[in-house]
């Protein structure tokens, strides 16, 4: 027999549960599919999801021929086999999985398909399709992203699963607990595929009582679903959104939520990634407000890359809170963003003649060094001369904020200099 999964896929667009972003009442792939205009589609986002289940509603709405290939494991034959089918009853809808991994030579083949509409493509991948997807399939597909279903909606397909008498488990006798439907619904991750799987193994591998009945209890259903089905791909989106959010929550100085993304991370075993992201963000983010936090940030993670996991998560805790509730600035990191755009842009211009290499004999017959004022000859350590290129020497890159003291006291000499500057202009 079929997995209860496989087996409770819709049948119709009406029987899709969550993604109503897409299959509700005016939504994009409802509208297609009730006035039966379907144009080829890319649906991407985690495993369990329900890409598959809603290419099968809509052929399931449509009354479509509906085949299901793989980009891996299906070779050209295969396809010819659908294009053979097309060619014979009309159109044919084609659910793709990984379709990512789509060759060139099985795209080029169906290209001319997808043109003519003879086939409506449906293709699933867990890749962001703007990354890993060939554009010449790309713009031929709309592009639509299936997000992980809320513990709401995957408990509605759990308990329509129970109650089901053709397809599901309702002709099984079966009483589960709150505590244990919640932990299934849960724990997952938005993963249905998972829920229904470890639903079906719970039902299945527990011994009815006396009277028929079969008892789903929290322990069950914790043995048959023993670890959430965590979405961190290293090399996908779930790795960089979650990278992303940790960063974005320091930055913004929310302790809790940067705690939740660390463990995130954590639980993915990420060390590299989080060490790497806590150095830049102790110098994008905090940068000057603070400039002792990069050091300890340093300090941190070479214990937590010395310590390894578990213990390596109470000095990378240790960083994340600092960091959250330092003072904040990127003025540094803005200045040199400033500079780099001009010299990328051209506008350079030519070192001042007074700062040119003048350490070799015949210089000054050239101009070089002549007229160049050493800082340290003047009491005070500074004297007013131009530094910049002619074609920026008015440009100011720092702006310096007045969120710590460090820079509030470099922002007072850097004033003061400019001041100087400005008057010796004058």
């Amino acid at each position: 027999m079929k997995p209860l999964a496989y087996r409770m896929r819709p049948r119709t667009i009406n029987d899709v549960v969550g993604q109503e972003h897409l299959t509700g009442e005016g939504k994009i792939i409802r509208r297609m599919t009730e006035a039966k205009k379907l144009s080829s589609m890319i649906l991407y986002g985690p495993p369990g999801t329900g890409k598959t289940s809603i290419a099968s509603a809509i052929a399931g709405t449509t009354q479509y021929a509906f085949r299901t290939l793989n980009a891996v494991t299906s070779n050209k034959k295969d396809m010819e086999i659908v294009a053979a089918e097309a060619k014979m009853s009309g159109t044919v809808i084609l659910l793709l999985d990984e379709v990512h991994r789509l060759d060139k030579a099985k795209q080029d083949y169906l290209l001319p398909f997808l043109e003519n509409g003879m086939i409506v493509l449906i293709g699933a991948t867990t890749s962001n399709p703007y990354h890993a997807i060939n554009p010449a399939i790309r713009s031929r597909c709309q592009i639509f992203e299936v997000k992980p279903l809320t513990p709401e909606s995957v408990k509605k397909l759990l308990k329509g699963a129970l109650q089901d008498e053709e397809r599901g488990l309702g002709t099984c006798k079966t009483e589960i607990t709150a505590e244990a439907l919640a932990h299934l619904a849960q724990a997952s991750g938005g993963d249905v595929r998972s829920s229904l799987n470890a639903l079906e193994l719970a039902v299945t591998s527990t011994k009815p009582d006396e009277n028929g009945i079969i008892h789903i209890t929290l322990q069950t259903a914790e043995e048959c679903l023993q670890q959430k089905s965590f979405s961190h791909d290293k090399d996908g989106d779930a790795h960089y959104d979650v990278l992303s959010a940790f960063q974005k929550s320091i930055r913004g100085s929310d302790v809790n939520a940067a705690l939740h993304y660390l463990a995130r991370l954590i639980e993915a075993g990420d060390l590299v990634s989080i060490a790497r992201r806590l150095v830049v963000i102790s110098y994008e983010d905090i940068g000057l407000a603070s400039p002792q936090a990069g050091e300890r940030t340093l300090s941190a993670v070479e214990a937590a890359e010395r310590l390894g996991f578990p213990e390596a998560r109470i000095p990378l805790a240790n960083a994340v809170v600092e960091l959250c509730l330092s003072p904040k600035s990127n003025s540094a990191y803005k200045a040199i963003d400033a500079a780099l755009a001009d010299v990328r842009a051209g506008r350079a211009g030519e070192v001042p003649a007074h700062l040119k290499d003048a350490h070799y004999k015949s210089a000054a017959k050239l101009g070089r060094g002549v007229d160049y004022q050493y800082p340290h000859d003047f009491e005070s350590g500074w004297v007013a001369q131009q530094y910049l290129p002619d074609t920026l020497k008015h440009k100011r890159y720092f702006a310096p904020k007045q969120t710590g003291k460090f820079e509030q006291a470099l922002s007072q000499i850097y004033e003061k200099i400019e001041k100087g500057k400005k008057e010796t202009r004058q």
